[in-house]
């Protein structure tokens, strides 16, 4: 079991792992070491997460997520194998933090203050005034 937060935890059976190699420059070891991790983590079938967490952990992931609910994660930012399936799994449980967050409060809506009422105002005469000037000159 992975521990993520207070109460969540999910098993290791739900997570698994593809190596590939990775791209970009590296020469050699590049071309024939698999170091590049893709993790595969099935938000809608996990027993350990509740529905409405899976349902905004799939939201969240957006283009990462598949019509399925399986989330792919790439890792090929390090040199080893290991360090990218760690990256992968922090990765996985940071999204798994931000959507087990509650969600905000709603904003409280406020009435505009006498002062800003009046600044609204003032801006709004001096417009037209600046508009006004625009206009053709009177004739005397």
């Amino acid at each position: 079991m992975i521990h993520i937060i207070r109460n969540i935890f999910i098993d290791e059976a739900d997570i698994s792992y593809e190596f590939l190699r990775s791209s970009g420059p590296g020469g050699q070891n590049v071309q024939k070491v698999e170091t590049c991790v893709r993790l595969r983590f099935n938000a809608k079938d996990c027993q350990n997460l509740s529905f409405e967490i899976s349902q905004k952990l799939i939201r969240i992931a957006g283009r990462k997520a598949t019509k399925e609910g399986i989330i792919l994660i790439e890792a090929q930012r390090y040199r080893t194998q290991q360090r990218n399936r760690e990256d992968a799994l922090e990765r996985l449980k940071s999204l798994i933090v931000k959507a087990a967050e509650p969600p905000s409060p709603p904003r409280i809506k406020t009435k505009p203050t006498y002062g800003a009422k009046l600044r609204r105002l003032e801006g709004k005469k001096l417009r037209s005034t600046v508009k006004n000037l625009r206009g053709r000159p009177a004739q005397d």
